[in-house]
């Protein structure tokens, strides 16, 4: 379970820099917010967030650490049902969340190797290295994105498996070259497509 906050806290900073705060992460884990606050306590206690009354919620660094090896685990689960099982990307974040308790470090370090030390999973999200540090590139939210910009699909959030399949049936994945006209039309190998509503907070591209 503390796991689980570590990750939403992790996740929420990740492609944008303003702390969490508790309301949010309710929301988010789908918990009472006196469930979350109590939890919230836990967490400092252990060195692993820090918080104060009514205030964000933050990752230390040990909480870094620790949270950076769980997401490790599950995108790299997630790259392997990809990869090895043709899993498609809509299909593996339910999955990875159940064999990410399972997989022995062992294991995992073999699915690493295999796949030849992957820096991103299937939406684009980094990887972790076994030291927690990632790799990204200079980003910008498609519905932050001004017309005209032009690059490459860095990453789609997984939250939506609609929307993932939708991109799909439109041609567009994590490394396609789009050229924005708004924050729901692209044009896309040189014709416009209409993308979903929702696509303008979900799509990054490189700046």
């Amino acid at each position: 379970m503390s796991d689980d906050y570590l990750k939403a806290i992790y996740h929420h900073t990740e492609w944008q820099d303003s702390a969490i705060t508790p309301s949010q992460l309710a929301a988010v884990l789908g918990l009472a917010p006196s469930s979350v606050t109590e939890m919230v306590k836990k967490l400092a206690a252990q060195g692993l967030v820090t918080h104060r009354p009514y205030g964000p919620v933050s990752l230390t660094a040990a909480g870094q650490r620790r949270a950076a090896a769980v997401i490790r685990r599950h995108r790299l689960i997630e790259t392997w049902l990809v990869r090895e099982f043709a899993y498609a990307w809509d299909e593996v974040h339910d999955e990875a969340e159940v064999l990410e308790h399972a997989l022995s470090d062992r294991l995992l370090e073999g699915i690493d190797e295999r796949l030849g030390r992957p820096r991103f999973d299937p939406h684009g999200d980094a990887i972790p290295d076994a030291d927690g540090a990632v790799h990204r590139e200079p980003f910008v939210l498609l519905a932050e994105a001004p017309a005209g910009h032009a690059g490459r699909v860095l990453r789609v959030s997984d939250r939506d498996p609609e929307l993932l399949r939708a991109l799909v049936e439109r041609g567009i994945d994590v490394g396609h070259e789009l050229e924005v006209v708004s924050d729901t039309v692209v044009r896309a190998d040189g014709v416009e497509v209409s993308l979903p509503t929702d696509a303008g907070t979900s799509v990054w591209l490189t700046r």
